[in-house]
């Protein structure tokens, strides 16, 4: 059975109402007043300078800020918004930091993994898998539950994780999913034309049947609310008993076994961002 496309939703529009007629209480717009400032080309917030680093996230990075516990060129800082210059000198109780290079770790993450960076109850977690991989203090970009295999990216670059995971920027994913029992037509038009969950719409953007048995589907979705694929499925009374995501953002498995970790290359990472 070929990939079900839906058909694109139109977007409404906002119109722009008529213009206001000008008064005496409202001033004229004026640019020299309200432009807003640029940073200086080559600087970084302080709080992303300290998160870089590697010693902590940037919302801890912003409660050492605030306690005065960051120098920059020898003088305590606590302004949120601080510029650090390239050449700027930052330390934390004496301890010199230095901004980390970027790096970016694709796994295909075997099951009975959690996907956390720490776990109280001693679980295996995927951190287990790349804590070799480097140096750097790296983070998974989104989740993959315990049973769940696949592609499951890494990295220290804040900015391109918040661009992965944000759902505005409807990023491609690919599932293989395996069912306990066939899916019936009826289902499958059910679920390709977009269902409703208890937490809202789970629009699917491709699914196609890829065995005979109608047992094995590929599902591919931009949304990336908790256990979502699991969850479509079993809102009309099926099991998934195996659940393997085989592309992400592009990213595939090829060349990738089960368990292993490979770093993304250069052209990959300029096609993420």
């Amino acid at each position: 059975m070929a990939f079900k496309k839906n058909n694109p939703r139109k977007k409404k529009r906002f119109q722009r109402s008529p213009a206001t007629e000008k008064t005496s209480q409202i001033p004229e717009y004026d640019p020299k007043i309200f432009k807003k400032e640029k940073p200086a080309s080559g600087t970084i917030r302080l709080n992303k300078y300290i998160a870089n680093s590697g010693i902590c996230s940037r919302r801890e990075a912003d409660k050492l800020i605030e306690a005065g516990e960051i120098t920059v060129n020898d003088q305590v800082v606590t302004e949120m918004g601080y510029q650090v210059k390239p050449a700027d000198t930052v330390m934390y109780r004496k301890k010199l930091l230095k901004r980390e290079k970027f790096v970016y770790v694709l796994l295909n993450k075997p099951k009975d993994f959690i996907t956390t960076t720490s776990d109280p109850e001693e679980r295996k977690t995927v951190m287990d898998l790349v804590k070799n991989a480097c140096d750097e203090r790296i983070f998974p970009v989104g989740r993959l539950d315990r049973l769940t295999t696949g592609l499951l990216l890494f990295t220290n670059d804040g900015d391109l994780a918040k661009k992965l995971t944000h759902p505005s920027h409807k990023i491609k994913k690919i599932y293989q999913v395996q069912l306990d029992k066939p899916i019936t037509q009826k289902d499958f038009d059910q679920i390709a034309e977009g269902l409703t969950l208890e937490d809202g719409p789970a629009p699917v953007d491709d699914l196609a049947v890829l065995s005979p048995d109608n047992m094995v589907l590929g599902i591919e979705i931009h949304i990336g609310r908790n256990r979502i694929v699991r969850r479509i499925f079993d809102h009309l009374g099926y099991t998934v008993v195996k659940l393997d995501r085989v592309m992400y953002a592009d990213l595939t498995k090829k060349d990738l076994p089960r368990g292993k970790w490979r770093f993304l290359t250069q052209k990959e990472v300029v096609n993420l961002r």
